[in-house]
C-alpha cells in the first residue's frame, strides 16, 4: 500500500465560508502561488460561475502555469434533468481546469429532505454528473456529502453511492464529515470498510465541530485514505475545516507518509501566516506548529532544561515547520530565561552577573505594574540592552510633547507637537493625524526623518488597548501594545499608564527606538549614533 499522501487544499473555497473572510480575485491568486510554492497537490479555487470573483479567478490563474492542479467545484446535476444542458456542469468544462470536484448526497435523509427527490435518481445524477466530466477529459473527484452520518442511517445505500461514482469514472471518493460531529474510532471503522470494498482511492474531508477535524483525517488515512483535504488554518464555515498546518507535519514527521518534500515543509510556518495576513485574521498563538507561541517557552524550569537540549520540552525541531524557538520573559521567569533571551542578543551575560539578578526583579516590577513582555520582544530586547550595555547611546531623546484634539464644523483633528533631542540637536515639530496615536507618530517621524531617512519604510501595522483594572472605570490603568512592521521584519512594543496617550506614546517611541537599532550597523570606530552607514544625510 502506498505511502504518499496527495494534499487537497480548499482554502479559496471553503476556507472563504468562515465568519469574517472575505477574499478578492487578487487574494485568492496570491495564496493560490503560496499554496503551489509549499507544494499542495490540488489547490481548489471555488465554482467557476458562482459569481465574479471566482470567473475572474478561473480566468487569470491559466497564466500561472502553477504545479498543483487547480480544481473547480459544483454540484451534480439538477434533479430530473441532463447534464449536458446543465449550466454549473457546463461552465466547469468551459473553464479549462484540469479536474473538478463534485459534491452529492449520501445520506439518504438529504436526499428525501433537501433534494426532494427518490433514491434512485440521487444515484442517476452522480453517475451523470461524473461521467460528464470524464467525457470532457477531467480528472473527477466526488465529494461524498455527509457520508458519514448516511452511513451511520443507512450504510448499504451510503455505499451504493459510492459505487455509482466509481462507475462513473471518479478518480477519487472523498468521504466527507460534513457535519463535524463523527468520532476517530468511527472515522477509522468506516474508512477501513470503504477502501476495502472499492477499488477507487479514498479521500477524507473533515469539518471542526467537534474539535476532531485533525484526529479524524489522521484516523481515515490509517485507515486507508490517501487524499486528505483541507484549508490553511483551519479555516472555513461554523468551527472551521481540517487544518492542513497541524495535518501535514503530524503525517509526514510523526506518522512517516510522504506528504512534501522536507524543503517544502520547512516554509509551512511562513505560508499559515501569509495566508492570515492575506485574509485579514490573526493567528491563534498557541497554533500548532506554526503559531508564534507553538515552541515559545516561559517557566524557568523549563528554559533551564531547554538551554541544555531543546528535546526536554520541544516535541519537534521547530525548524522542520519553518517556526522558531523563543524564549519568554515575565514574572515567572527564572534567571534562565533572562541569560539565554540576552545571549540571543549576543549580550555578555553569565549566571553569576549582578545584572541579570537586578534586570530580573525590575521586569518582575513592570509587569506587577501591567507590562507584558511575552507580547512586545522589542521592549524586552530594549531592556536588556541598556542593562546589559548593548547601547552606547540614546538614539534620540524625548524631551516633550504636547497633543491637541478639537472638533470643528463637526470634524475630529488631532495635532501633536513634539521636542526631540537627536544628539545635542533639538528639532520641534508638529503634525495632525486621523486620531492622536497617529498625529504622535506623524510628528516623531516628521522629527527624525531628516537624520534617519529609513524611517520612511516602517509603519505600524496593529494597535491594541487593554484595561488593567477594570474596576477603576474611565481612570483604569491601560496597557497598549503596538505591532509595527519593515524591513522584512515586524515586532511588538508595550506601553502602560493611567493616560492612554502616554501609554500609546511610550510604546511608540520604543517601536521607533526599536526599528532604528536594528535597521542599521554602528560604526565600530565611533560612538556617535548619528554616524550610521547610509542613514545621515551628511
Amino acid at each position: 500500500m502506498t505511502t504518499n499522501i496527495s494534499i487537497f487544499d480548499t482554502t479559496l473555497r471553503d476556507g472563504t465560508q468562515g465568519e469574517g473572510i472575505s477574499l478578492s480575485a487578487d487574494d485568492k491568486l496570491k495564496i493560490a502561488q503560496k499554496l503551489d510554492a509549499l507544494g499542495v497537490h490540488y489547490i481548489e479555487g471555488g465554482n467557476p460561475g458562482s459569481n465574479s470573483k471566482d470567473i475572474e479567478f478561473f480566468q487569470r490563474i491559466k497564466a500561472f502555469n502553477l504545479n498543483a492542479k487547480i480544481t473547480a467545484f459544483g454540484s451534480t446535476r439538477r434533479k430530473n434533468s441532463l447534464a449536458e444542458q446543465d449550466a454549473s456542469l457546463v461552465r466547469i468544462a468551459e473553464s479549462g481546469v484540469p479536474a473538478a470536484t463534485l459534491v452529492g448526497k449520501s445520506w439518504d435523509f438529504h436526499v428525501h429532505t433537501a433534494l426532494q427527490t427518490t433514491l434512485e435518481e440521487n444515484l442517476s445524477m452522480i453517475y451523470d454528473s461524473v461521467a460528464f466530466l470524464k467525457r470532457n477529459g477531467m480528472e473527477a473527484l466526488f465529494d461524498a456529502e455527509h457520508f458519514f452520518d448516511g452511513y451511520k442511517n443507512n450504510p448499504e445505500y451510503a455505499i451504493s453511492v459510492l459505487k455509482k461514482a466509481q462507475d462513473a469514472g471518479a478518480n477519487w471518493l472523498v468521504l466527507c464529515d460534513t457535519n463535524g460531529g463523527t468520532l476517530p474510532g468511527e472515522i477509522h471503522e468506516i474508512v477501513s470498510r470503504v477502501s476495502h470494498e472499492l477499488t477507487t482511492p479514498v479521500g477524507i474531508h473533515t469539518h471542526n465541530d467537534c474539535e476532531l477535524a485533525v484526529a479524524n483525517s489522521l484516523a481515515a488515512v490509517q485507515a486507508g485514505a490517501r487524499q486528505v483535504q483541507g484549508t490553511i488554518n483551519g479555516y472555513g464555515e461554523r468551527c472551521g475545516n481540517a487544518n492542513l498546518c497541524s495535518i501535514i507535519p503530524n503525517l509526514q514527521i510523526k506518522m512517516n507518509y510522504n506528504v512534501l518534500p522536507e524543503e517544502k515543509l520547512r516554509t509551512l510556518t511562513g505560508t499559515a501566516r501569509y495566508v492570515s495576513e492575506i485574509a485579514n485574521v490573526h493567528m491563534p498563538v498557541g497554533q500548532a506548529y506554526v503559531g508564534n507561541a507553538a515552541f515559545a517557552h516561559k517557566g524557568g524550569i523549563h528554559v533551564s532544561a531547554i538551554m541544555k537540549d531543546s528535546k526536554t520540552y520541544e516535541h519537534i525541531q521547530p525548524e522542520l515547520v519553518g517556526n522558531k524557538q523563543r524564549i519568554l520573559v515575565s514574572e515567572l521567569a527564572g534567571q534562565s530565561n533572562i541569560i539565554s533571551k540576552a545571549q540571543e542578543l549576543g549580550l555578555d551575560v553569565n549566571a553569576n552577573n549582578e545584572k541579570t539578578k537586578k534586570i530580573m526583579d525590575q521586569i518582575k516590577e513592570l509587569e506587577h505594574q501591567g507590562y507584558q513582555f511575552e507580547g512586545a520582544d522589542a521592549s524586552l530586547e530594549l531592556l536588556l540592552r541598556e542593562a546589559f550595555g548593548g547601547v552606547a547611546k540614546e538614539i534620540f531623546k524625548v524631551e516633550s510633547f504636547k497633543m491637541l484634539v478639537e472638533k470643528t464644523n463637526g470634524q475630529m483633528i488631532s495635532e501633536a507637537i513634539v521636542k526631540i533631542n537627536v544628539d545635542g540637536q533639538q528639532v520641534y515639530t508638529a503634525a495632525e493625524g486621523n486620531g492622536p496615536v497617529n498625529a504622535l507618530d506623524n510628528a516623531l517621524r516628521k522629527a527624525l526623518v531628516q537624520f534617519y531617512p529609513n524611517i520612511e519604510h516602517i509603519h505600524l501595522s496593529d494597535y491594541k488597548v487593554r484595561v488593567i483594572d477594570e474596576k477603576d472605570a474611565t481612570a483604569a490603568k491601560v496597557r497598549v501594545l503596538i505591532e509595527s512592521t519593515g524591513l522584512d521584519n515586524t515586532w511588538s512594543t508595550v506601553g502602560v499608564s493611567n493616560n492612554v496617550i502616554e501609554a500609546s506614546w511610550e510604546a511608540l517611541v520604543d517601536s521607533i527606538r526599536y526599528a532604528l537599532l536594528n535597521m542599521v550597523k554602528i560604526d565600530s570606530t565611533h560612538n556617535d549614533p548619528l554616524d550610521r552607514i547610509g542613514l545621515v544625510n551628511h
